[in-house]
């Protein structure tokens, strides 16, 4: 019989806060677990419906015992790597601005260098 590993329920220490209002943090944990929650039952919805098709019966022992291959896997990973980029989509567009503000400023060697000459 293998042995269970058992696992703290809740974190310790004080939670990260990444932005000024913590209301934003807040929603954005909530979002986050939500959509963690609609992954993991995408993917059992598509291991019930895997199972019919190969003729068995989607039971929960069934489901709960299902393994998926390689193919399925990297289908799975796909899926969710173009779900997040939906449901995070303002903050990637949001990084992507700051990326090309960033871009279109000048060095700050070039900017102490144009000092330096105005002088």
């Amino acid at each position: 019989m293998a042995d269970t590993i058992t696992l703290q329920k809740k974190a310790r220490g004080e939670r990260p806060q990444y932005f000024a209002d913590p209301a934003i943090d807040k929603t954005l944990a909530i979002t986050l677990a939500l959509a963690g929650e609609v992954a993991v039952l995408r993917d059992r919805i598509d291991t019930i419906e895997r199972l019919a098709e190969a003729g068995t019966a989607p039971t929960r022992a069934a489901v709960d015992a299902y393994k998926p291959d390689a193919t399925v896997r990297a289908e799975r990973d796909a899926w969710r790597d173009s779900y997040l980029d939906t449901v995070l989509r303002i903050i990637h567009q949001e990084r992507e601005e700051l990326e090309q503000c960033a871009a279109d400023t000048k060095p700050y060697a070039a900017v102490i260098e144009e000092v330096l000459e105005t002088e």
